[in-house]
């Protein structure tokens, strides 16, 4: 169990739910924040930013590897550098951000990129870290989070076994206690065909840590289903309209998407429950309408009981039906009436 500003986290919790804000933002503070208060409207525990500038991701160059020429990239034609510098979000936002979702009663934090981001972070004492996909094998970053001793959550897209085990072991030799991870692809958007779910029981049994889902599927349905298999934290990109653009609009939810999300992958938690077989307190009541053996004609004292006047019927307040052999061919005791619960004492 881990516990992020009081929220525990971990099996015998509801899922933690986490609005991805990115660079849906638009530049724009009044956008971010409304954004924020649309997150927490449709429910959502945690509100994601990233830290970073243009110049702490790459260098200002739009040509070779600088230059994004995949046609079937979101993002083709553009350089690193202008994409990041559309998709950033301002230092000097976090605070309000923070502040609005903490004032929302979300939990607020952040995705740094490099160093000087976590120094800026730590400045703003946020509850927790993410580190991102692309940065997972970036030992150095991962061992400075992991130093603050806060929780720290990781995605795991693209890394192999080997790699991950890595960076766990970096991690933890650092100083990090809690840690998650989150399986992800890291393609944009993923395919439910492309995700591996099996995977996310797998890890937790692997690295002895909670594990959960970094989804960039379209819908609900994948975070649903990571639920089942024990993802205990969703995160979800989140923006007010796909139809507004931004750099990450196109696999992003709106509103009334993330309030199913938050609801179903609830009702997915609670659904699990444990091993159990026979009724439930819930269930008791419907025994009754169980088939059971019934007198089905007016059968007179000393008549033998047989297919013509015994039923197996509803409801079930009679002998269990395992026993009509058993009964056919003997004699009642007394008059019993049509419509009657056969019973042993019914029976000579």
């Amino acid at each position: 169990m881990i516990d992020i500003a009081g929220r525990k986290i971990g099996i015998g919790e509801k899922p933690f739910v986490i609005a991805e804000m990115s660079g849906n933002h638009n530049q724009s503070i009044e956008r971010a924040l409304a954004i924020v208060d649309a997150a927490a409207d449709a429910g959502a525990h945690g509100l994601k930013i990233q830290t970073y500038t243009p110049d702490t991701m790459t260098i200002d160059l739009d040509e070779r590897e600088f230059h994004i020429s995949d046609s079937k990239s979101l993002w083709a034609g553009a350089s690193l550098y202008k994409l990041y510098g559309e998709a950033y979000t301002p230092w000097e936002w976090h605070q309000p951000i923070f502040d609005r979702a903490r004032a929302r009663g979300m939990i607020p934090f952040s995705t740094p990129f490099d160093e000087t981001a976590v120094d800026f972070l730590e400045s703003l004492n946020v509850p927790c870290y993410k580190i991102a996909s692309f940065e997972n094998t970036d030992v150095q970053l991962i061992r400075r989070v992991a130093a603050t001793g806060k929780p720290l959550i990781m995605s795991t897209g693209m890394a192999t076994v080997a790699e991950l085990d890595e960076s766990v072991r970096a991690a933890r030799s650092a100083g990090c206690r809690d840690l998650i991870l989150l399986k992800c692809t890291s393609t944009y958007p993923a395919t439910a065909e492309n995700t591996n779910l099996r995977t996310i029981s797998h890890m937790r049994e692997l690295f002895g840590c909670e594990v959960g889902l970094s989804d960039h599927t379209m819908g609900s349905g994948v975070s649903v289903a990571s639920v089942a298999l024990g993802a205990t934290v969703i995160e979800k990109h989140f923006t007010l309209s796909r139809a507004d653009g931004g750099v990450d609009s196109a696999f992003s939810m709106e509103p009334d998407e993330l309030t199913d999300l938050v609801e179903a992958t609830e009702r997915a938690w609670q659904a699990l429950g444990a091993v159990s077989y026979g009724p439930t307190e819930a269930e008791k009541k419907s025994l009754q309408y169980r088939r059971s053996l019934y007198v089905i004609k007016d059968v007179p004292a000393g008549q033998v009981l047989t297919r013509d006047n015994v039923r197996a019927i509803r409801p079930g307040l009679g002998l269990p039906t395992k026993y009509l052999d058993a009964v056919l061919g003997k004699r009642v005791a007394v008059n019993v009436a049509r419509g009657t619960a056969l019973t042993w004492n019914l029976i000579e």
